[in-house]
């Protein structure tokens, strides 16, 4: 368990549930408010909502482990939320000290609650951009000091495309990060589905209306091709507590979403 931070910036939004503080406190991180926790002791019971945020976030771990494997030590963390326990920069950190990570976020208590936690870490920040913008993105003063997209970087986008409508273009999106980035970078992504749950999809949709967001799962042709321009790592397009794991998540959360990365060609 983390350390509740001594002081950070509620800009009056703890008066609802906040979908980067719910996942915090669902993996046991500190950085979150009672009505966060709250609404997450109500949530479980009727989905298993921590399941799929700890079955997210070992895929993230396994991700940027490969990553590494594959000599990559710069990350781009996309739709971050929260940098709470275990993420990029500890696993990345762990293996290649001088790993370099920039977490993207565009909600202001998280990218405050991010800078609060990251202070001091000089390889490590956090940008406050919408990740639907790239140039903003990558012009970000965090984005410029720490990463050289010249070479290759893990382009990692974890359980955020859902939150992007149709009529946002994910495709487009990516597509538009994958002419910035160096070949041999990674695009890491995990994705929403109802191809093998939709039941229970559906309930997390509605759960997650309530916290005044939306959520757009996608099937398994969509998710591939968001990886038009890039080769798909082995095992290719899995479930995400499947991908690269020592034995398949059996779990309530294992048909949620898709995890699959590819290698810029």
């Amino acid at each position: 368990m983390q350390e509740r931070p001594m002081w950070v910036s509620t800009n009056g939004h703890a008066e609802r549930p906040n979908v980067a503080r719910l996942f915090d406190y669902y993996l046991g991180g500190a950085h979150n408010f009672a009505v966060d926790r709250e609404f997450a002791a109500l949530s479980t019971k009727v989905f298993p909502a921590d399941e799929a945020a700890r079955t997210s976030r070992s895929f993230l771990q396994r991700a940027v482990r490969h990553c590494v494997a594959r000599g990559i030590t710069q990350f781009l963390d996309l739709g971050s939320g929260i940098p709470t326990a275990g993420n990029v920069h500890e696993v990345a950190g762990r293996l290649v000290p001088s790993a370099r990570v920039v977490y993207v976020d565009n909600d202001p208590v998280t990218v405050a609650h991010g800078r609060t936690m990251l202070k001091g870490h000089r390889s490590v920040a956090i940008a406050g951009a919408d990740i639907r913008d790239p140039d903003a993105v990558l012009a970000a003063p965090e984005t410029a000091r720490l990463l050289d997209l010249d070479e290759p970087v893990a382009l990692l986008m974890v359980g955020i495309l859902p939150y992007l409508s149709a009529e946002e273009r994910p495709a487009d999106l990516v597509a538009k990060y994958r002419e910035a980035i160096a070949p041999g970078s990674v695009l890491v992504i995990s994705h929403l589905t109802a191809d093998l749950e939709p039941a229970v999809v559906d309930g997390l949709a509605n759960m997650v209306r309530l916290t005044g967001t939306s959520l757009t799962p996608r099937d398994a042709a969509e998710v591939t091709g968001l990886f038009d321009g890039f080769d798909l790592v082995e095992p290719g397009l899995v479930m995400a507590g499947q991908w690269h794991a020592d034995a398949e998540d059996t779990g309530p959360a294992a048909g949620l979403a898709y995890g699959v990365a590819g290698v810029k060609r």
